[in-house]
């Protein structure tokens, strides 16, 4: 007898959708049982499944440290959102759970006046510790650390970490990957213990005495030189001190991996004139807005563009064929532009490059433009000539395309570079350049290329 197959409904139950069900019904220990036995994805899918009323009402209802994993997980910007919309003690409840780094994070996307009332319900210090983080921007080491340091004073003993690590402090979990960092009576970083060492000495050392000289960054440190340091070192955090030494927080491995792959997202959907962290449980209107704000400039650009083929027009009615070739010559230039674009932003991210590297940039450029323009020129050109039968008309098309790979490639290796010098986000600024450029020099050298030898054609 053939097995009986469950129906796909029987084995397929949404997760989400029953969490929502058992929201509704109110029982605060069966809603923090389902949430937590959710996974991190499905806990934020199911927060932003629900409407506003629901969101404050599940927020309101679970433990604070449950409802500070979940925001942990959102885009900043609507954590931000949500998290205004709470009343300013449940607010400062579920943000004193989260790691500060974390909470700066959200503090920079609030309106200052929601920003202020939750500030005055948190504890002074951490308050004022939050409003320190969220003052440094986001891609550096301030941005990135933590305030909560695993640090003794080197007139202390080995025992003094032994007993405090053994005491299985409920906030020791906060310190995981930190070596015990030693500060001297003034606060100022002058030693790390390693883990090994503490094993292998007796208790009765004082600390100064097994202590080696630490490695640490400014708070200023930029995302691309802390990536340096992770990668020439094993370290799974670094400290971070101010001008006087003393250490404020750690920047760890993990939140510098993060950054950098918030950073190469935020740049792909940047070039494809995606701004901000834009999801679709969003405001249509918000996002229509932020998308449009691309989008017309894209339309004044492409008409500038357009206006080249107005000025030749004779050419164009005279030589029909040449409108075949046009969008073919500015895609595969703007193709190899952005394929210099990629590379550049990348060089960019990893700090190989810089803006005064361009003259250096763009002679690598140009001979790797040199060798790509005149095969995709070839090519091109025979296929005209195949097709048209005409072996001037392959002429203009060819070298049109191959002197356009040139412009494409030129652009596309030092605009990047000239935008970041001049505080222009190039992962914006750089695409819609690079199409404007190379569709009018394109469409020029064709048409312009093709009255110059009509009789010909």
């Amino acid at each position: 007898m053939a097995p009986v197959i469950p129906a796909a409904s029987e084995t397929q139950i949404d997760p989400v959708a029953s969490f929502l069900e058992t929201v509704q019904e109110g029982d605060v220990s069966r809603i923090e049982e389902s949430l937590d036995g959710l996974t991190a994805s499905d806990q934020v899918r199911a927060l932003l499944n629900m409407g506003a009323d629901d969101q404050e009402k599940l927020l309101h209802l679970v433990d604070p440290k449950l409802a500070a994993d979940v925001v942990e997980e959102l885009p900043q910007e609507r954590a931000a959102e949500i998290i205004e919309r709470l009343d300013a003690k449940t607010a400062a409840s579920i943000l004193e759970e989260m790691d500060s780094a974390d909470q700066a994070d959200v503090f920079s996307e609030m309106h200052d006046a929601e920003a202020e009332a939750i500030y005055s319900e948190m504890a002074p210090d951490a308050a004022e510790d939050v409003r320190k983080l969220a003052e440094y921007p986001s891609d550096t080491a301030g941005g990135l650390m933590s305030t909560d340091v695993f640090t003794f004073v080197e007139t202390e003993t080995v025992g003094t970490i032994l007993r405090r690590v053994a005491s299985e402090d409920e906030d020791f979990e906060r310190y995981r990957g930190q070596h015990p960092y030693i500060l001297d009576a003034e606060g100022r970083l002058v030693g790390v213990v390693s883990l090994r060492t503490l094993i292998t000495s007796k208790r009765s050392v004082p600390l100064k005495d097994v202590m080696v000289a630490p490695l640490s960054v400014s708070p200023l440190t930029e995302l691309g030189d802390l990536e340096d340091v992770f990668d020439d070192y094993p370290f799974l955090g670094i400290p971070v001190v101010d001008e006087a030494g003393r250490m404020i927080g750690t920047v760890s491995r993990t939140a510098v991996s993060d950054a950098s792959l918030h950073r190469a997202e935020d740049d792909a959907l940047k070039m494809q004139g995606v701004v901000g962290d834009e999801i679709r449980s969003m405001p249509t209107l918000l996002r229509a807005r932020r998308r449009l704000s691309w989008l017309t400039v894209n339309i004044g650009l492409n008409i500038v563009a357009a206006s080249v083929i107005a000025l030749y027009e004779e050419t164009l009615t005279a030589v029909i064929a040449l409108a075949v070739f046009l969008p073919i010559v500015s895609d595969m230039s703007g193709c190899s532009g952005n394929q210099a674009v990629a590379v550049t932003m990348r060089e960019l991210s990893l700090g190989l490059a810089r803006p005064v590297d361009i003259v250096k940039v763009w002679l690598k450029e140009i001979t790797v433009g040199a060798i790509n323009g005149l095969v995709l020129g070839i090519l091109i050109g025979l296929a005209a000539w195949a097709w048209r039968g005409n072996a001037w008309i392959g002429v203009v098309v060819g070298v049109a395309l191959a002197v356009n790979t040139l412009v494409a490639v030129s652009i596309g290796g030092t605009v990047p570079l000239a935008l970041k010098r001049f505080n222009v986000d190039p992962a914006v600024a750089s695409g819609p350049m690079l199409t404007t450029i190379t569709d009018m020099v394109g469409f020029f050298l064709v048409l312009s290329l093709a009255s110059a030898m009509l009789p010909l054609l």
